[in-house]
């Protein structure tokens, strides 16, 4: 990812860039889902968090890019015992895909020529500890989407047809994004995804302007360009990883246990994964701001982004979800 625009050279979108930092902190959050206009910085802001991450270590040439040899798959064929560092694994899956080239299958060709039953890996295993990005997400088939949900829920993708029985790891942080004009996802498929970011075309001048400088050095020098932000991309790198350290030290108080579900349940929010998400991303937020506790402030910056794409709609209110948590908010929290 030589060639990727510099993540912190993204001009505004703060919303998109604080979810994929959360994800980052703690993958149990679970998936992105980033809706909003073309052109707009979606899959550079994922490829741009992957690239400052540190490189990640794998044995040499495994399949699911296992970190140590124990965890290698018993149907792998290879045979390095090398471990190297490899960069953060980003993979796309294209739209029309087939589950096959999504879980894995028998590979065709040994099975003819050789007659050797043999399992080739699918996207789920190259995605392994990194992220999966889907572009276009509320075009996939849905059964794709619950497949992929299903497995980077569980860490782990199961194989069972044509004579095949494999398991492998598959942790990986899943990334939609899609334009809601051509068509909106299922809301049994919206509450799986723990965070949901709204990303506009800048409207001012002065921001448009400073987008279009930025971009234009980078194609023009990017060598020199992400020079200039490397320092700026350092310093985030530096916040994620202290996170992901400390989350676990990070305090949470009675209060904003019931201050979560109070905005739930005033929400009228389906289930609990409200509530959890809305707990892990406060205390993610938390952990990236140096905090020692979650307070009141980080649940009230995280919500909308955990529980807007969890509502019913409400066909009397036209201000949409995001307003509903905002005044949920203040009634709740003053």
């Amino acid at each position: 990812m030589s060639n990727t625009f510099p993540f912190a050279a993204i001009v505004g979108q703060e919303d998109m860039k604080l979810a994929i930092i959360m994800s980052a902190i703690d993958p149990k959050i679970g998936g992105v889902l980033v809706f909003g206009d073309r052109g707009t910085g979606k899959s550079t802001a994922v490829r741009g968090l992957a690239n400052l991450l540190p490189p990640i270590n794998s044995v040499d040439g495994c399949p699911v890019n296992s970190s140590s040899l124990d965890e290698t798959p018993t149907w792998s064929e290879n045979t390095s015992k090398k471990i190297v560092k490899i960069p953060m694994p980003v993979v796309d899956l294209p739209l029309g895909i087939g589950a096959d080239r999504v879980t894995g299958a028998l590979d065709i060709e040994k099975a003819l020529v050789e007659g050797v039953k043999s399992f080739q890996p699918g996207l789920l295993a190259k995605a392994n500890r990194g992220y999966l990005y889907i572009d276009e997400v509320n075009l996939l088939e849905d059964h794709i989407v619950d497949l992929l949900l299903d497995v980077s829920q569980s860490g782990e993708n199961v194989i069972e047809r044509e004579g095949l029985s494999i398991r492998h790891a598959s942790n990986f942080i899943l990334i939609g994004s899609g334009n809601p004009e051509e068509g909106e996802l299922r809301p049994q498929l919206l509450d799986r995804f723990g965070l949901s970011v709204e990303v506009l075309t800048p409207q001012t001048i002065k921001e448009r302007i400073e987008v279009i400088k930025r971009r234009d050095l980078f194609d023009q020098v990017p060598e020199e360009f992400k020079n200039n932000w490397k320092k700026e991309d350092k310093k985030i790198c530096s916040k994620i990883v202290a996170a992901k350290k400390n989350i676990n030290k990070i305090k949470t108080s009675e209060s904003i246990l019931e201050l979560c579900a109070e905005i739930c349940i005033q929400l009228g929010s389906d289930g609990l994964r409200g509530e959890l998400t809305l707990l892990r991303a406060s205390r993610a937020l938390a952990a990236y701001r140096n905090s020692k506790e979650v307070s009141e402030a980080h649940v009230k910056n995280v919500a909308t982004m955990c529980l807007s794409h969890r509502l019913r709609r409400d066909p009397l209110d036209e201000t949409g979800s995001a307003s509903r948590v905002e005044r949920v908010l203040h009634a709740v929290c003053g």
